[in-house]
């Protein structure tokens, strides 16, 4: 991953990011994909469990949870 690429998963509680990409393929990027977060959403964090797993977002309305793997997925801008 380059160094000037933010994620998900950098974004500090109470702050908004928009998703300018997801990486990763397959079941994980369909998964994400099905959670709502695609291109141009905005992500709000919530929550940040005190280990760092997992996160708590908000997108299009809704509440999910996320692994920090999954969140590392997901490129913001």
């Amino acid at each position: 991953m380059a160094e000037d690429q933010k994620t998900l998963r950098d974004v500090k509680v109470g702050e908004t990011a928009v998703v300018a990409r997801l990486k990763g393929e397959g079941a994980v990027k369909r998964r994400i994909m099905d959670m709502g977060i695609t291109k141009g959403t905005k992500v709000y964090v919530r929550k940040v469990a005190p280990l760092g797993d997992p996160i708590e977002v908000t997108v299009r309305g809704f509440e999910l949870s996320l692994r920090k793997d999954e969140a590392e997925n997901v490129i913001v801008g």
